[in-house]
């Protein structure tokens, strides 16, 4: 009888564990908010007359976009708004974004919301969407842990559903238009570590001394040509180890 009594205060026993278990795998969310700018490289075409013929190339410009991020009680959507409309791809960087950061913060985003708004100065039809999805992960993961982001500097590169920061494009412009807007230092994918420099061709007015094809280090190249300090990452976790105060 008395084995029989005291199972049930052996099962109660075990509750608090279990009630702390399921507290910490389910973290409430409550309303939040981030915001970072971001740049951005959009190209055109430019037509040379030469003689009698006309030549073509390929022209870059480096520009800043602001990216906020709100979020709000939902029903587990991500929704992308832009201004002014833009022809950019950003959908499917912003769910892989929200992906790696409901799984880094232990966040359930299920019943909420996910808003991400980005304004431009202009209309910016080339941008390449993906090379703002570990800074938007970045935007989801503060507003989630309420933790201010170091807005002296900015990012750039993609982001998998794995957390790993990739290769982009146009590093130099958008080193360029970062350190324009006022940022100190610029968080590159460490898969760039090595670029090619840009010909005056490409409109960024930096005078390259690197032969023409050459590859040289990215830091380097743009702490000494454009003035912005830069570190390489890798995962998101670096992003986190950076920006976040």
């Amino acid at each position: 009888m008395n084995a029989r009594m005291n199972a049930p205060g052996t099962e109660n026993s075990q509750l608090p564990s279990q009630v702390v278990q399921v507290t910490e795998s389910t973290r409430d969310i409550s309303e939040g908010f981030a915001t970072l700018q971001a740049p951005a490289v959009s190209q055109s075409v430019q037509n040379t007359i030469r003689g009698r013929r006309i030549a073509q190339s390929v022209v870059l410009h480096g520009s800043i976009m602001n990216i906020s991020v709100e979020l709000i009680p939902g029903k587990g959507r991500v929704l992308v708004q832009t201004t002014p409309l833009m022809g950019i791809a950003f959908q499917g960087a912003a769910n892989t974004a929200v992906a790696v950061a409901g799984t880094k913060t232990g966040f359930d985003l299920s019943k909420s919301d996910v808003i991400f708004s980005i304004d431009s100065a202009s209309r910016i039809d080339e941008v390449d969407g993906p090379s703002a999805g570990a800074l938007m992960a970045l935007l989801v993961i503060s507003a989630l842990e309420k933790k201010p982001i170091d807005s002296s500097l900015t990012l750039t590169g993609t982001i998998d559903t794995a957390g790993h920061v990739g290769a982009i494009g146009g590093v130099v412009e958008k080193a360029a238009a970062a350190k324009e807007n006022g940022k100190t230092l610029f968080l590159i994918p460490a898969e760039n570590q090595f670029i090619t420099p840009p010909s005056p061709t490409t409109g960024t007015g930096i005078v390259s001394t690197a032969l023409p094809g050459q590859q040289v280090p990215a830091k380097d190249y743009i702490e000494k040509n454009i003035g912005i300090s830069v570190v390489y990452v890798n995962t998101i976790d670096d992003v986190i180890a950076a920006a976040l105060k």
